[in-house]
């Protein structure tokens, strides 16, 4: 290299640095000034080291002793942690504005109305998921279908038990039958993106969140960048191909009512191009599967810590429904205490991070580009509106009469924010509320839910606490339970209800 050069360079280096210099401090001092406070974190770096595997607990923490909305530094990354219901609903319900053409795709397809028509749908997964507990109740969690991977392990070993949630989203979604062994390799697909999601979900999986400028560099210097490309392309023919063998049942009248078809009849009026169509369906699947058997996983966590709770939801359902026959959604508005389990279960151990974009919130100034997180686990917690937070008590959800209490404010007006806020709201909503209704109402009925036991009588006591962070979702860490049948005519009236699986296909 020639001395010209060599000068050249030094000088394009020196100039990088104090550019980056320039912008640090710049940082700082808006930090200091305007931005809402935080803790201290190192110079350049911020507060990376700051953050733990399981960051509401310390975003909690922080709340108390910076206030409802706080600011990280991750090496100039911002991110804004909104910590009350308040601060959340000001920035999240009345300011967001994007993705409404695919809001509005999903909203046709899944809304309070729309949902209704998977009652049917729900009502069979509910019954065999009751079933495979009965028969193999040691693996409960898998039966829920907690992970897809537990999907394909039990196709491989026709083994049908380990699939309720993705089970019954999959046909939500794209009207499928229930997951059978010729569907492995699609599974296994699915299954990859989902894997693929939950890593990059994890804060700092990729350098480019602390580095933006990482973004412009060329794609044979960005391994990520290059993977992403591809793993773009490769999902978007797989959501595609999903997308058009609904179009071509649909054609032939042979489409189960789901969320596919109703994309594929509102596109043009919505102006969804056929990727945007693609992927609206393919990741309605990928967020609803796995948060459904989640909060599953929580129920039961509950049922074995609340055995009173159990009991009294119990005897609402036998008072309504009779040993007869099985709880069914003509129950819906007759079971309001099931109704208040379904609102603590998502309260009581929630995990919902949220995006919005920058602006000025009460002389703060929110910075462009910033990751502003919902702390919904302390929105759930706040003790002004939930004194006892960490008990499990449907109770707080139901008024004197015993109906669905009313009393909660519009930024909690389901009780709980786990759902998330205005446009951001989890567009599965009223889909999940009702699987997570009459999953628990046809478990109830069915089966006791008690403390497991060792090889002396002893009883084990699972964690309340304890939790497993999945990137997509947090669940209870794996904890055994007793599971038993409540009365010896259970098996015969699950088995008078097996026959309304032909109504969709199932076996």
């Amino acid at each position: 290299m020639s001395d010209l050069g060599a000068l050249d360079l030094k000088s394009l280096l020196k100039l990088l640095v104090v550019a980056l210099v320039a912008k640090y401090i710049h940082r700082v001092y808006y930090r200091s000034k305007y931005w809402p406070p935080g803790p201290r974190g190192l110079p350049i770096l911020g507060n990376i080291f700051q953050l733990e595997s399981l960051p509401w607990y310390i975003f909690t923490e922080w709340k108390a002793q910076y206030g409802p909305v706080v600011s990280l530094n991750l090496a100039g990354q911002p991110m804004i942690i909104l910590n009350t219901h308040k601060a959340a609903s000001d920035l999240l319900n009345h300011r967001s504005s994007k993705w409404r053409r695919m809001r509005r795709a999903v909203h046709e397809g899944l809304n309070v109305q729309a949902a209704e028509k998977y009652r049917p749908l729900q009502e069979i997964e509910a019954s065999r998921l009751v079933n495979n507990l009965l028969r193999d109740p040691d693996n409960w969690d898998d039966h829920f279908g907690g992970k897809i991977y537990s999907v394909i392990m039990s196709v491989r070993s026709n083994n049908h038990h380990h699939r309720s949630a993705a089970s019954t989203v999959l046909c939500s979604v794209y009207g499928w039958n229930p997951i059978e062994p010729r569907d492995d390799p699609v599974v296994q697909r699915i299954n990859d993106i989902l894997h693929r999601m939950a890593r990059a979900a994890l804060p700092g999986a990729y350098l480019v969140e602390f580095f933006p400028t990482m973004i412009y560099l060329p794609k044979w210097m960005a391994k990520w960048k290059r993977e992403g490309l591809e793993w773009f392309a490769k999902d978007t023919k797989m959501f595609g191909d999903f997308l058009s063998d609904v179009e071509e049942r649909a054609s032939t009248g042979n489409c189960k009512p789901c969320l596919a078809s109703s994309i594929l009849e509102n596109q043009n009026k919505l102006k969804l191009g056929d990727k945007e169509a693609a992927w609206v369906a393919g990741m309605m699947f990928a967020g609803g599967s796995g948060t459904t058997a989640s909060s599953m996983s929580v129920f039961i966590l509950a049922m074995v810590l609340y055995p009173d709770v159990m009991r009294k939801a119990q005897a609402e359902i036998d008072e309504v429904v009779g040993r007869d026959r099985l709880p069914n959604f003509g129950d819906y508005n007759k079971l309001p205490y099931i109704h208040a389990m379904v609102k603590e279960v998502l309260r009581w151990r929630p995990v919902v991070p949220c995006a919005a974009e920058n602006d000025w919130y009460e002389g703060y100034y929110i910075p462009k580009g910033a990751l502003v997180i919902s702390n919904i686990w302390a929105m759930n917690r706040d003790p002004d509106l939930y004194p006892d937070y960490d008990e499990f008590r449907p109770d707080r959800f139901l008024d004197v009469s015993g109906k669905v209490n009313k009393k909660f404010s519009d930024a909690v007006s389901m009780g709980h924010v786990t759902y998330g806020f205005g446009r951001r709201i989890c567009a599965g909503m009223n889909l999940a509320n009702q699987s997570l209704f009459i999953n628990i109402a046809r478990i109830l009925w069915a089966l006791n839910i008690d403390q497991a036991t060792d090889a002396h009588g002893n009883k084990i006591v699972p964690s309340r606490d304890d939790c497993v962070d999945e990137g997509l979702v947090v669940k209870p860490t794996p904890f055994a339970c007793k599971i038993t049948v409540r009365s010896s005519d259970v098996v015969m009236v699950l088995e008078h209800s097996n026959r309304d699986d032909a109504i969709w296909g199932g076996a």
